[in-house]
């Protein structure tokens, strides 16, 4: 007990710490410190240091100097600025050739009948002209379409250039009824069947819900959008860019006596379409 009592008084004994005139040898200041107190005096110093050096990290530009600290705005404005600068020089480079072309045509190096200069007009022109279809290519199309050789057909009610698969093989049990909120085709399909895309387009969305299990929903051409609902399981993730055809997910098991149901929806902007205007059941 008693070396813990001198302990804490050797701790607590305070020292005179006095600063003297050396000419007179009068004290000029004094202070009374004990060794907790030279203790207690250094942690805070310590710690007020410590906290105005991390304000000044963290709130002013020095954090940029030290390493790890790099601010992701920055270098956004220096890579921005860097394919600025890249672009820049691209755009010089033509505009030095350019004027290279031109000094020699003043100077009578390059003659001005060797330059051939041809009108956008025209080039359009003989585009049209090539993609034309000849009277061959038009007979061939009017005796395919006559045969349905593809087994596709095209409908009456809507005008489209395009061609749609059929999503999934089955019967349709509920037709489209936008007053009853039917706002696409209710289909009866076997057991795993394959759900394909009806046109070239990607992937934008992909989700599970209680009510229609995986839902995948397709982005086309000419604001088209296609949505296959009731899948157990997804073969495309979103953003994935599918052909027309391509399989993209996967109906489930059989639950009911006539089949798997699968909901098809097809959508042209924002309108609901009627998918057999479009395509042969």
């Amino acid at each position: 007990m008693s070396k813990h009592k001198s302990l804490l008084e050797k701790i607590r004994f305070k020292y005179r710490v006095s600063i003297l005139n050396e000419n007179t040898l009068e004290e000029a200041w004094h202070a009374r410190l004990s060794r907790f107190s030279v203790f207690v005096w250094t942690c805070v110093f310590f710690l007020i240091t410590f906290t105005i050096l991390a304000l000044l990290i963290f709130f002013t530009p020095i954090k940029r100097y030290l390493p790890g600290f790099e601010d992701a705005s920055v270098r956004e404005v220096v890579m921005n600025e860097l394919m600025r600068v890249d672009s820049l020089q691209s755009a010089l480079d033509v505009q030095n050739e350019y004027i290279t072309v031109m000094r020699s045509l003043l100077s009578g190096e390059i003659q001005a009948d060797s330059i051939i200069s041809i009108d956008s007009l025209t080039l359009i022109q003989r585009e049209r002209i090539s993609l034309e279809k000849s009277q061959a290519e038009q007979e061939f199309c009017a005796k395919v379409e006559e045969k349905d050789l593809f087994n596709l057909t095209q409908s009456t009610a809507v005008t489209s250039q395009y061609v749609f698969f059929r999503p999934v093989r089955g019967v349709i049990s509920a037709s489209f009824d936008p007053l009853n909120n039917q706002f696409g085709i209710v289909l009866a399909t076997a057991p795993d069947e394959i759900v394909m895309s009806v046109l070239s387009g990607t992937v934008v969305s992909t989700e599970f819900t209680l009510e229609n299990g995986w839902v995948i929903a397709v982005q086309h051409e000419d604001d088209y959008l296609s949505v296959y609902k009731n899948n157990s399981r997804l073969l495309k993730a979103k953003g994935e860019s599918v052909r027309a055809g391509e399989a993209i997910a996967q109906v489930g098991e059989s639950e009911e006596p006539s089949g798997v149901r699968f909901e098809f929806e097809l959508w042209k902007k924002g309108v609901p379409v009627n998918p057999e205007e479009v395509i042969a059941y």
